[in-house]
């Protein structure tokens, strides 16, 4: 059915813009449709799989006979014949399918031809390898670097080969040392080995293993328990801000207007890679402020005996350096190096292996650098792609067959992630038969987007699907809000990454929100508070602020006219923006936020805070995110309802989802790594978004590694899903037109041979 009833006129998706199908969807949600004929309720689909169409809420299989749902006639103009109206669909492109071929052989490799013993043991229990994860496995002397594509077992190779080195070599679990990034791997990796024949807790005990920081941490309490005793570790993010904050403010940084999270993240970045506040050059205006603050905090924490995270690595990289019969113990201690996901290694932690492993070179390193995401961190592809230059002799085994997706999906992947330049040749092949290609599907718009995906999440469920089944993927935080709130007001089970702060409470955001807060209620003077930054004045005003409210009998915003300061142009300017504040109560919020953008300068301040965000969400742009959500209200009140209603929320979903696992995951691509999905959605792809605004302007400017990165982050986010993948293509992203990703052109292009 192609027409409905709404406020008692008729609209028809022959003649309706594009612009409107959101909106008509909520009136639908609201039961404000109904059908032309039978005037009983019906509501508005917007899904993948099919086209957009009305249905009858209680009677979906129904259909009326509606005058409207004919198509337009035509008409003849200057010798042409045209529709009098638009035809269906105009501006609606249907999904498609992404078919790029089989690609690469996809039959699984055979079994290594004569396995030793041991290996035709873990055959019999349940243990099969092929033969190039078998080579990983027995080749246990000398450097090694296993390329472990995505979905290629390298767990398993890894448990395997560490299992062959205790039970068959007879190595002494004491002189392995087993590396992982993050606990829960390491912890993964033990319980496996317990799977294994002859493995006892007894004997994998005495195996040296964890994440970096653990292992590395142990060796500097051996070196010096009192210098590095736990209790001088600030292990709280508030303990390590308020040196820096009181810093900030030996130096006039104001508190609510500078990003410290981000100048933390950018002396970590600093430390990880090896340089020393003398050693640092700048390059920009706030790596400079940020390098100040950086001298600052080494300082105090030498002067107080404490230490961080990452003086864990650098301060054992120190040790080593300084005290070379330390190192050398522990070179004769160590004789066999394992290497999860080596890609992530940043340059301390690739130092203080090559130190470490100086003496035997029995180093297995494991990883690919088609998923080496984390330059934000100091880990870099040319540490993997120079390995064989700093491990002279090294052997090469590539991992290339994928059991955990399609053959459509890794064809896909292949396809993208050839176009890096930087990179080791190689091609993925899948070990599953052939399932079902790629979608790409074409929303109006970041609502409309999470509209379609949901839909289509409710349709699978609907169908027998499980909520764990699926994933939904973005490139930041920050484009999971549309997403986020279609899926709090259904009835879906879902989670959300632990790190991932509400869109409204985004630092950017709560000082616009604070701006319409004031105009709704102009003796808000927490909404004073939030605004003050964005009007260049210091916090320590708003006790004379407060004081003039009594004083002068006025309202917070009056007093905040009244304010005086050294400079008149800026009595003037706050006199004027408390005016403006004023007309703003009666505006749409869309109208309110574009006045606050020109009238109150605030596009000016954000010029002049510069572009301090953080490597994952840095290229942002909150204020036009804002306005996206801002179209959907009529009034200022019902958005700043909204805006507290989806901040608790956010809040409360994270809380709940500790309690939960069969539920829909919500999550940044970097988080989504090393994860797996039967169903995977991935937001935005249209250029801006993946690939990201600050890797395009870096392009610009000469430098493709961020562009490459985009594209290393992209292949990720494809290699998770097992089954289905969905890739959104948005024509419009923050009310502009957008370009779909770049990433796509080439294997679009295949897809019209």
């Amino acid at each position: 059915m192609k027409s409905a009833i709404f406020k008692n006129s008729t609209v028809n998706l022959h003649t309706m813009s594009r612009d409107r199908y959101q909106k008509i969807y909520i009136a639908g949600r609201n039961g404000e449709l109904s059908c032309p004929s039978c005037l009983e309720p019906v509501r508005f689909y917007l899904g993948i799989e099919q086209e957009p169409h009305f249905f009858h809420l209680y009677h979906p299989d129904k259909e009326c006979r509606v005058t409207e749902d004919i198509a337009p006639e035509t008409r003849e103009i200057e010798g042409f014949r045209v529709p009098k109206a638009k035809p269906v669909g105009e501006g609606f492109q249907g999904a498609q399918l992404l078919a790029v071929g089989a690609g690469p052989a996809t039959a699984a490799l055979p079994s290594i031809e004569n396995p030793h013993d041991y290996l035709k043991l873990l055959e019999a229990e349940g243990f099969t390898l092929d033969g190039n994860q078998a080579a990983a496995v027995t080749g246990t002397d000398g450097p090694i670097l296993v390329l472990a594509g995505a979905g290629s077992g390298k767990t398993r190779v890894l448990t395997a080969r560490t299992a062959y080195m205790l039970d068959v070599r007879g190595i002494d679990p004491s002189e392995i040392m087993l590396v992982t990034f993050t606990t829960k791997a390491a912890q993964e990796m033990k319980s496996r080995l317990l799977r294994y024949p002859n493995m006892k807790s007894s004997l994998l005990s005495k195996l040296v293993s964890g994440t970096f920081h653990s292992i590395f941490y142990r060796i500097l309490m051996h070196a010096d328990g009192s210098r590095w005793n736990g209790e001088r570790l600030l292990k709280k993010e508030w303990q390590r801000e308020k040196i820096i904050k009181d810093a900030g403010r030996e130096l006039g940084l104001s508190e609510k207007d500078f990003a410290y999270d981000l100048a933390l993240q950018q002396i970590g970045f600093w430390k990880n890679s090896l340089h020393a506040p003398s050693e640092v050059k700048p390059g920009s205006e706030w790596e400079e402020t940020a390098l100040l603050l950086y001298e600052r905090y080494e300082k105090y924490k030498q002067r107080q005996g404490l230490f961080d995270f990452d003086d864990m690595l650098t301060g054992c990289y120190d040790l080593f350096r300084t005290s070379p019969e330390t190192l050398e113990m522990y070179q004769d201690r160590f004789s066999y190096f394992l290497i999860d996901e080596f890609q992530d290694i940043n340059k301390v932690q690739y130092e203080l292996i090559r130190m470490l492993s100086e003496r035997t070179k029995n180093v297995c390193a494991v990883g690919d650098d088609d998923q080496t995401i984390y330059s934000f961190r100091g880990s870099s592809p040319e540490f993997l792609l120079n390995f064989e230059h700093d491990f002279p002799g090294a052997r090469l085994v590539l991992l290339s067959q994928n059991y955990r997706s399609s053959i459509e999906i890794v064809s896909a992947a292949n396809r993208i992630i050839s176009h890096n330049k930087k990179r080791r040749k190689k091609e993925m092949a899948a070990h599953s038969s052939a399932g079902l290609p790629p979608v790409l599907f074409f929303p109006y718009d970041e609502e409309e987007e999470a509209t379609m995906i949901i839909t289509d999440i409710q349709e699978k469920i609907a169908a027998g699907a499980n909520p764990d089944d699926f994933a939904i993927l973005y490139r930041t935080h920050a484009g999971s809000r549309a997403v986020f709130e279609r899926l709090a007001s259904s009835n879906l089970p879902f989670r959300l990454d632990l790190d991932a702060e509400s869109f409204y409470e985004r630092r950017t955001v709560k000082t616009v929100l604070g701006f319409l807060r004031l105009a709704v209620d102009e003796d808000d003077i927490q909404a004073v508070s939030s605004v003050l930054p964005a009007l260049f004045l210091k916090q320590e005003i708003l006790s004379d602020i407060k004081a003039s409210t009594i004083l002068d009998d006025c309202t917070a915003l009056d007093a905040l006219a009244r304010v005086k300061t050294a400079h008149a142009f800026q009595v003037k300017k706050l006199k004027a923006a408390a005016v403006a504040i004023k007309t703003m109560k009666s505006l749409a919020p869309f109208a309110a936020i574009e006045k606050i953008e020109k009238e109150l300068g605030f596009l000016d301040y954000l010029k002049k805070r510069g572009s301090e965000g953080n490597k994952l969400e840095k290229g942002s742009d909150d204020v036009k995110d804002l306005k996206v959500a801002a179209k959907n209200f009529d009034s200022i009140p019902e958005l700043l309802e909204h805006a507290s209603h989806m901040a608790a929320m956010n809040k409360e979903i994270k809380n709940l989802g500790k309690h939960f696992t069969n539920t829909i995951s919500l999550s940044t691509i970097h988080r989504a790594k090393g994860l797996e999905y039967k169903t995977v959605y991935i937001l935005g792809a249209v250029d801006g978004s993946l690939p990201h605004d600050y890797a395009l302007e870096s392009l610009r400017n000469g430098d493709n590694a961020p562009l490459e990165e985009e594209r290393r982050l992209f292949y990720v986010a494809i290699t998770r899903a097992m089954e289905r993948l969905y890739i959104s293509v948005p024509s419009m992203r923050r009310n502009r037109a957008a370009n779909p990703t770049r990433f796509l052109t080439p294997v679009r292009k295949d897809m019209k041979r």
